[in-house]
């Protein structure tokens, strides 16, 4: 059994679903120096081990945009078809191999042309590469679907064209679109034409809001770009007011945004320990265990867990839950509800999502079985 247990049972074995992982957060240490050598790419370490800790330290300033400044080494070895297949293929693997039954792997291509790729090509490099991977997971016996959420940058101007794109690729693997980069000063409602042109179409949308920038953000991410998934949205939490009476008892009230979130079930997509690195919570606390995460939970948000980046967090699926069941004391039928929040909230069509949610059940339910033989 792996060191990650819920009453017993190996998180690792459990059918997990994971909605909010970047492609570009998810290298393996060991891949991402064998690729910036054949590149002619400087490292800060020279062995795979520091440079994992590198990242770790790095992304723990506290700061989103320092956060983001990892990403200049990783995507600088992301810049070939043969690299953006090969990242993809073993992102996918170690999906597989921690029990992720369906993921979604976002990315933006418009970051990764300095090499002679163009959007379409690299988003097909992108595509053979999780083909391949989830290929190699079956023959190890594991199976996983995955779809590619195809990313805009914030602060660029060609979210309208990265919205043509995903549309192009939509019955070739791209699920979802997106927009992320820094996000205070840069509202969704910046790249409403691409939100737009996808409403049209009928695509669905996430939009990183709620992590850096506050309600405005959400509002923005909810109104302009028709999200129906909010990437991180922890920030909701600043329009809940939590009152303590006389005889100590808590009164909670929403404001009308966060009580549109939570009505409508539009979905959080939850990434605790980024979330501690960014200072996307700070507000609240320096620690796990002050994280909105249980508030947002109690209160019946849709909330789901993610890993944001796997790389700069030294994190994965089951290690997020984890942590989560020892800060909150969660159970198995928490840690259950988490995987069918984000089944539920999959862009993939309703018939596959009520298979998923089957497998879901019928895992947790054989693992119960299997704690008890």
């Amino acid at each position: 059994m792996s060191h990650y247990s819920v009453e017993g049972i190996d998180i690792e074995k459990l059918p997990k679903v994971s909605l909010h992982d970047h492609l570009d957060g998810s290298l393996r240490p060991e891949t991402l120096l064998e690729l910036a050598g054949e590149a002619g790419v400087s490292t800060p370490e020279d062995n795979a081990d520091d440079l994992g800790d590198w990242f770790i330290s790095q992304s723990n300033s506290g700061s989103l945009v320092e956060y983001l400044t990892t990403f200049d080494l990783t995507c600088a070895v992301m810049q070939t078809s043969a690299s953006l297949e090969r990242i993809a293929r073993e992102s996918v693997i170690d999906l597989a191999r921690d029990g992720v039954i369906y993921g979604e792997l976002r990315w933006a291509p418009e970051q990764h042309l300095t090499g002679g790729l163009t959007l379409d090509s690299a988003v097909e490099a992108v595509q053979e590469g999780i083909s391949q991977g989830i290929a190699e997971a079956a023959r190890s016996g594991a199976s996983i679907r995955i779809g590619q959420l195809v990313t805009a940058m914030r602060h660029a101007d060609r979210s309208f064209e990265i919205a043509e794109l995903a549309l192009r690729h939509r019955e070739k693997g791209v699920v979802g679109f997106d927009i992320a980069g820094a996000e205070a000063g840069f509202l969704p409602s910046k790249h409403a034409r691409a939100f737009d042109l996808l409403a049209n179409e009928y695509f669905p949308a996430t939009v990183h809001a709620g992590e850096a920038d506050g309600l405005a953000s959400i509002r923005s991410a909810v109104l302009d770009g028709r999200a129906l998934r909010l990437g991180h949205g922890v920030r909701i939490a600043e329009d809940i007011t939590i009152e303590n009476s006389d005889d100590e008892v808590s009164y909670v009230k929403l404001g009308r945004l966060a009580e549109w979130v939570k009505d409508r079930a539009i979905t959080l997509e939850l990434c605790p320990t980024s979330n501690l690195q960014t200072g996307a919570v700070e507000q609240w606390g320096a620690t796990l265990e002050e994280h909105p995460f249980d508030l947002l939970y109690q209160l019946d948000f849709c909330v789901t867990v993610n890993t944001d980046n796997r790389l700069q967090s030294g994190t994965s699926l089951s290690r997020e839950l984890s942590l989560l069941v020892d800060a909150f004391g969660y159970t198995l039928s928490d840690v259950e509800q988490f995987q069918q929040n984000a089944c539920a909230s999959a862009f993939i069509p309703a018939e596959d999502r009520d298979e998923l949610a089957e497998v879901i059940s019928q895992g947790f339910e054989n693992a119960v079985r299997g704690s008890r033989s």
